[in-house]
């Protein structure tokens, strides 16, 4: 966790440099930079798992099980709607960003319940595949909606 809130200091950084101050914008974006971060690293610590214990690196899995592991990344993959949610709530985007993220938010928790059930490291790796075209169309959505706003 000491590393999704490092990788996800980003936007508070440039939201720092752009504004003067950190804002809603910049919290938002904090935010679901960091919690989409454990059901991604999970994913690949699970289909890498070998690598990880090879290289004596404990990821969840070694540490709680597989089984575990798929449960966190499904739990977590849910504990993301809301917060993928929050720039609407916000009152930063609006109606097309809030289609676009419930549809992206079905689909990655959607794989994260394949991964559950289908308990193989391929089900894992399209988790990960997930997970990026995930964040990156959360993204452009975002972007989308504020460069076509008359």
């Amino acid at each position: 966790m000491i590393g999704a809130a490092a990788g996800a200091a980003a936007p508070l950084i440039a939201d720092a440099a752009v504004n003067g101050h950190v804002g809603p914008a910049g919290l938002a974006l904090f935010a679901i930079v960091f919690f989409w971060q454990p059901p991604h690293v999970w994913a690949i610590a699970l289909y890498r798992k070998a690598d990880y214990a090879r290289a004596g690196i404990p990821m969840l899995p070694s540490v709680i099980g597989d089984e575990a592991t798929r449960s966190w990344m499904l739990w977590s993959t849910l504990g993301l709607v809301p917060v993928s949610l929050a720039p609407v709530a916000l009152g930063l985007l609006g109606a097309p960003y809030f289609a676009v993220a419930l549809g992206l938010n079905a689909w990655f928790v959607a794989s994260a319940a394949r991964c559950l059930r289908a308990r193989t490291p391929e089900a894992a790796r399209s988790t990960f595949h997930v997970s990026l075209a995930y964040l990156f169309s959360l993204f452009l959505a975002m972007n989308a909606e504020l460069l076509l706003r008359p």
